[in-house]
């Protein structure tokens, strides 16, 4: 049972409308939009809150800018630190621009080079990025040591109350724009400044709309933190889904998090790239994978929404092109239509061309490699096998089996596909 009486510093419907006022100008009011696909697909009507096409592409800018407005003059005079590897250095950097004020920005040296461009492209000669250290983690020392030395403001991406109230103003426009009753609202969650800003409105304006929270699988720290009952540090996590992947949520977003979500739900990584490959195909939607977060949340809740009015908060859309390929590989397995198998081939004449014709007519050979290199005439082989259908792996096994191929699939060994793979 959650003690609701405990007092703590939490975001305020009255500062999220005037965090609305500050950000008129800066911020985009997103559209929401209805989607007959995916409204089709699960039987309800699906709306999606497009933050993607925020003037930064993503929603980051709303808290960044709100924490600045609401410093003194004397205090953004001393300048503005930050870190990240993302989506809250582009609004901070966009910020800074806006309301001319200097910035300094710590990202790891391992960020993509794309990202450091568009920090920079969004700051211009506001904004000094510093590249350090290899993690997340490394960078917000750096970012901390600089601020004890000199006297900066540090703009937290989100255990920050004004940036919450900024990020809330999403709800704000959410509950303006649907001139409907709104039975669940899916947000992502990530260190859990959205939530906390977006469920403060939803609360008292909309107390009957289901709040869902929505976690990558491989990072799952709100919603072990919440059946904890007290903040967990995760020791390892899976970066994938990378604006939303923390190994420790915040204390103030816990707290808020916990009294506000009716239920946190994990989503698989490999769905979530399904659902980025689905919404550029068929919605010509660029979602980064914490913007698909929700929609991927969909078809785990597809029996109780049906009949439902539902909106998926899109929070992002700065996916980076040079992951295309590990997304299509991570949706494959996914899918069950990619698998790996290490094939000990018999020393003897046309023992490849019996593995060829076990294959089926729609079977394609993606990869074939010696996992022993100084010994391919004796050594396994690793082949990895595209399918059409899913139903068409167990036949595919079976044949290999009457065929007495000798195989061990690595799909199911986490630890040998990772070294393998």
């Amino acid at each position: 049972m959650v003690d609701t009486d405990t007092p703590f510093a939490a975001p305020d419907l009255d500062n999220i409308y005037l965090a609305a006022n500050r950000l008129r100008g800066v911020a985009a009011h997103t559209p929401l939009q209805e989607n007959l696909n995916l409204s089709d697909r699960y039987g309800a009507t699906i709306f999606l809150k497009r933050e993607d096409l925020q003037v930064v592409r993503s929603y980051k800018i709303r808290g960044a800018y709100n924490k600045m407005a609401a410093l003194s003059p004397e205090s953004l005079a001393k300048g503005v630190v930050c870190a990240s590897a993302g989506n809250h250095a582009q609004g901070v950097a966009y910020a800074c621009r806006k309301m001319g004020v200097k910035g300094t920005i710590f990202m790891p040296t391992t960020t993509p080079n794309q990202k450091v461009k568009q920090v920079k492209l969004f700051g211009k000669e506001y904004v000094d990025v510093v590249l350090t250290g290899d993690t997340y983690d490394d960078a917000y020392f750096a970012a901390d040591q600089y601020v004890q030395t000199h006297d900066s403001i540090f703009v937290h991406p989100f255990d920050d109350v004004l940036v919450m109230e900024g990020q809330g103003t999403v709800g704000l426009e959410i509950f303006k724009d649907a001139n409907f009753k709104i039975d669940y609202l899916l947000m992502a969650i990530g260190g859990g400044g959205l939530a906390s800003g977006v469920s403060t409105v939803f609360k008292q304006l909309s107390p009957k709309t289901k709040l869902i929270g929505v976690e990558p699988l491989g990072s799952p720290s709100m919603k072990v933190s919440i059946e904890a009952g007290h903040v967990v540090p995760l020791d390892h996590i899976d970066k994938f889904v990378d604006g939303a992947a923390v190994k420790r949520v915040g204390d103030t977003t816990f707290e808020i998090c916990r009294r506000n979500l009716d239920r946190v739900l994990l989503v698989p990584e490999g769905k979530v790239c399904t659902t980025i490959l689905q919404l550029y195909n068929e919605e010509a939607i660029v979602a980064e994978p914490a913007g698909a977060l929700t929609i991927a949340a969909l078809d785990f809740l597809q029996d109780e929404i049906r009949g439902k009015n539902v909106v998926c908060l899109v929070g992002g859309g700065n996916n980076d092109i040079t992951r295309t390929e590990e997304i299509k590989e991570r949706s494959l397995l996914y899918e069950g239509l990619k698998h790996y198998f290490i094939i000990r081939f018999p020393q003897r004449s046309g023992a490849f061309r019996d593995f060829l014709n076990v294959l089926g007519p729609n079977d394609d050979i993606t990869r074939f490699e010696y996992v022993k290199k100084t010994n391919r005439e004796t050594g396994p082989a690793l082949v990895g096998i595209e399918l059409k259908h899913r139903d068409d792996f167990e036949p595919l096994i079976d044949r290999m089996k009457a065929q007495g191929i000798v195989f061990e699939l690595v799909n199911d060994k986490p630890d040998l596909f990772q070294f393998l793979i």
